[in-house]
């Protein structure tokens, strides 16, 4: 048995500092006080598994105010042309959103008869109402100023996707950069409406084509496309995780937030973020 550890115990060392009357500590922090009293739950009396459902989202959201932080600081960089760091920030989010796919595996173990004890309570809340879900896919460029209707009792989250809403996506940052660099953007593409959710736009495909030919030669544009691609492939996992996760807990019942549900869900797989991006490869 190594030194410091006798009858499976570990010796605390002298060194570790044990007194926080004056000090910061991990708590304090954190602010864990604060933290771990915010999951309330309502069914009455308190069904075992409604804790689940409030961390699995608390957590979500978490993240999701991380994945926002990123992003904003990516679409900056990219203004500025210091595209290294900026990938930096990408490549922190697509680990984000791996983490945000495996947690739908901990909400599946919710079944249909623990799920039904407490969905009452939920009332009409849904995750459809998540703000900084909506401003993760505005910022991506699935834009939507009809979603703004949903937070007009917020006025905090409404002025947020407002904001969101008038900035130019990360897409549209980045072909910016690339037109700054001296690639043939299309003026339609550097002028558009940023507020309008990004549509197909073909002549944009010959641009690409020129990257995707010769990617030694276009390196840096060429590796921040297959980023973006990486991006858009992660959402979309997260999406179809979604939908099967509440498909396995709920089938075909309408959602508390008044949509269909999984065909609701199911739509969602055909939106996209960066569709260029996939049609270049049709055309190498």
């Amino acid at each position: 048995m190594s030194e410091g550890v006798e009858r499976n115990t570990r010796a605390i060392e002298g060194t570790v500092v044990t007194d926080f009357e004056d000090r910061m500590s991990y708590g304090g922090y954190l602010d864990l006080e604060t933290l771990l009293s915010a999951q309330r739950p309502l069914s009455d009396p308190e069904h075992h598994d409604e804790l689940l459902f409030i961390v699995q989202h608390q957590t979500t959201e978490l993240w999701l105010k991380l994945v926002l932080h990123e992003l904003a600081a990516a679409c900056r960089l990219l203004r500025e042309d210091q595209l290294a760091p900026a990938l930096k920030c990408i490549a922190r989010v697509k680990h984000i959103q791996k983490t945000l796919t495996e947690q739908w595996s901990v909400l599946a173990t919710l079944t249909p008869a623990e799920y039904a004890q407490f969905r009452g309570v939920l009332g009409n809340a849904s995750g459809f109402q998540s703000p900084q879900y909506r401003a993760v896919e505005f910022t991506l460029g699935n834009k939507n100023a009809a979603m703004l209707r949903v937070f007009e009792a917020d006025p905090a989250s409404h002025e947020m996707l407002r904001t969101a809403l008038e900035a130019p996506s990360l897409y549209d940052e980045f072909l910016r950069m690339l037109a700054r660099s001296g690639y043939p953007v299309p003026a339609s593409v550097l002028e558009r409406d940023v507020t309008a959710a990004w549509t197909y736009t073909p002549e944009l495909v010959p641009v690409l084509v020129e990257i995707y030919a010769d990617p030694q030669t276009h390196w840096a544009a060429y590796e921040t496309c297959e980023e973006l691609v990486d991006l858009e492939d992660n959402f979309q996992l997260w999406r179809f995780r979604h939908l099967k996760t509440v498909e396995r807990i709920i089938g075909l019942k309408t959602g508390t937030g008044g949509s269909s549900g999984v065909p609701f869900l199911r739509r969602a797989l055909e939106l996209t973020f960066f569709p260029e991006l996939y049609a270049v490869r049709t055309e190498l």
